[in-house]
């Protein structure tokens, strides 16, 4: 009799963790982005393997019923040119658990501000904000770590999300904090973010508009003591063509204003042009001119020639 029951057991045994597997997953993903380069900073001049921010990192959810989910996302930096850490941590770049549902999510870990995707990132078209193309002017002054963040449902077209980075002295020490909001309709997708970390402070507002073939953005910043020099605005203008749905053609604008504390001219200004060409979903080849020109020694006067290539996994 025992003996007739032992195969439905295993049955039953089998069937319970192809449920269990069916609710919950875990994924592996990653990037590799390197280019070679020609850069010129000041008067020095090199030839150099450039990566920019490859990484590899893993994620996953459990769907526990009732529209309640649980997760976690870890994601490590590489330099894929020389096979190293790009930080002591190795978790750097993110260790995230979260728990969501109808009530929202609670985030809680080391994660990037949201205040920076819902601005800075999400008008970088190009090479989302990477290498030496990236955004040279945007001020974070938010902390990543020891972070506590609450995300409302999605209504409509508008997000919010706010989040307090405890600080975790006896004494003497001060939370950062940042939040973000966004809102889509359509063609149109604007954006604002803000971050307060101690004396030093910024807000943004972005805009994002899609017109065929055509995508225009920018975004506005006001911080103060992002460099421990006063206030200051920033603005940033981008433009991105497609053609084909293969070849993209970008141009982005940025200007750092001066700083109200220095004196004299402490005014910057960044242009980039760039193309892209998709190989597949996943991989592409591209090209950039990216050029700082600093007119108070903030940033450093700063080119570089790039082609590279770019593969997601």
């Amino acid at each position: 009799m025992r003996l007739q029951q032992i195969p439905l057991f295993v049955t039953l045994a089998l069937a319970a963790a192809a449920s269990a597997q069916a609710q919950s997953s875990v994924t592996i993903y990653g990037r590799m982005n390197l280019t070679m380069e020609r850069q010129k900073a000041g008067s020095d001049t090199k030839t150099v393997l450039q990566n920019n921010s490859s990484r590899i990192g893993f994620k996953g959810t459990e769907d526990m019923g009732g529209g309640l989910k649980a997760g976690f996302q870890l994601e490590h930096g590489i330099s894929a040119d020389t096979g190293l850490a790009t930080q002591t941590a190795f978790w750097a770049r993110q260790s995230e658990l979260f728990v969501g549902g109808n009530f929202g999510t609670l985030r809680l870990g080391n994660f990037t501000s949201e205040a920076y995707y819902a601005t800075a990132d999400y008008v970088s078209n190009h090479n989302h904000d990477t290498g030496t193309s990236s955004d040279a002017f945007y001020a974070y002054v938010g902390r990543n770590t020891n972070k506590v963040a609450y995300r409302l449902p999605a209504m409509g077209g508008f997000s919010l999300e706010g989040a307090v980075a405890l600080h975790e002295q006896t004494n003497g020490g001060k939370h950062s904090y940042d939040m973000a909001a966004n809102y889509d309709a359509g063609p149109l997708h604007l954006g604002a973010g803000y971050e307060k970390n101690g004396n030093a402070n910024q807000f943004a507002v972005r805009a994002f508009y899609e017109l065929g073939d055509f995508a225009l953005g920018g975004y506005v910043q006001r911080d103060k003591n992002a460099y421990a020099a006063g206030n200051r605005t920033t603005t940033r203008l981008s433009a991105m063509y497609t053609l084909g749905g293969l070849t993209e053609f970008h141009a982005n604008w940025g200007h750092a204003g001066n700083y109200s504390d220095v004196s004299g001219d402490s005014s910057a200004n960044q242009f980039t042009l760039g193309v892209n060409y998709k190989l597949s979903k996943r991989t592409k080849v591209y090209g950039f001119y990216t050029k700082v020109d600093d007119k108070g020694a903030i940033y450093g006067d700063f080119s570089s020639v790039a082609v590279g290539v770019r593969h997601n996994f």
